[in-house]
């Protein structure tokens, strides 16, 4: 509730603090406030330490966090992908081994024209910064890239991500249409990508294509779960408006919050 971790992996916060040689309070502090966004004013009084004692420990503490946490998000074997896959996807879509989606996070309006220009989304009428996420069938986090102005398409962030990368050859991925001309960036080690058909304006879809389209968005709604989990901590909120002073831990907080997801319960509870 307070912190993002689950009771059971409570050790980790001392395993951290001996492992890269701070305090446990300090880390403490800086998970409440990734997953909390308290101001500092008001956890000065909670935690009974200054304002500026607080922004400083944040900030070193945020960084050691990402460093530890970044650990837990890695792409399983397929064999291991397979073992845990949930029922539903058994049937037709064995093969698949991660689904992938864009979040975006509304930020301050940057003073520079520029920089508003590159964070403007058309889509959320706001500046952003926007993230590519790939989970497992099951909802195990795989991929988060670093941070992209809002103004940024589908297909480039998969490109400048370096996420195909992280794939193995013959990979079989899941998104929805928004991904689209990406089949040349994923044939050079050739990777399938399933997603609904297409719609064309004065063309109606046959019945094979609605079903098909009603089949991979009833199981494209697992990504969704576990963006729905990013957003519990209230700093990576949509419309959370996070602060420039914040911005450049931005990366750091995202890969916190990913890593503490994947150490959370289940996102499937029957496989």
């Amino acid at each position: 509730m307070y912190l993002g971790l689950p009771k059971s992996f409570w050790w980790v916060i001392d395993f951290i603090a001996l492992q890269y040689s701070t305090i446990a309070l300090h880390i403490i502090i800086s998970l409440f406030k990734i997953k909390n966004n308290d101001s500092f004013v008001r956890m000065s009084e909670e935690f009974e330490i200054t304002r500026s004692t607080i922004s400083l420990l944040f900030g070193k503490n945020v960084l050691i966090l990402a460093t530890y946490f970044q650990n837990f998000i890695y792409l399983p074997s397929h064999i291991e992908i397979r073992k845990n896959l949930p029922l539903v996807f058994k049937i037709r879509y064995s093969n698949v081994q991660c689904i992938i989606d864009c979040f975006e996070i509304q930020i301050e309006k940057p003073s520079n024209p520029i920089k508003q220009s590159q964070t403007w989304s058309q889509y959320k009428s706001c500046n952003t910064v926007k993230y590519l996420i790939a989970c497992t069938p099951a909802g195990l986090i795989t991929f988060i890239s670093k941070g992209y102005g809002g103004r940024i398409s589908d297909k480039a962030i998969t490109e400048k991500s370096n996420f195909i990368d992280t794939l193995p050859v013959n990979a079989t991925i899941m998104a929805d249409r928004g991904f689209k001309e990406i089949e040349s960036l994923l044939s050079s080690k050739n990777i399938r990508i399933l997603r609904p058909p297409s719609v064309f304006t004065n063309k109606n879809m046959t019945k094979k294509e609605v079903i098909e389209t009603k089949v991979i968005a009833s199981l494209r709604v697992h990504v969704e779960r576990v963006i729905r989990r990013v957003r519990e901590f209230k700093m990576l909120k949509p419309h959370s408006v996070v602060h420039f002073k914040h911005m450049k831990y931005i990366d750091e907080i995202v890969t916190v919050a990913c890593g503490l997801i994947n150490l959370q319960d289940k996102i499937i509870k029957e496989c």
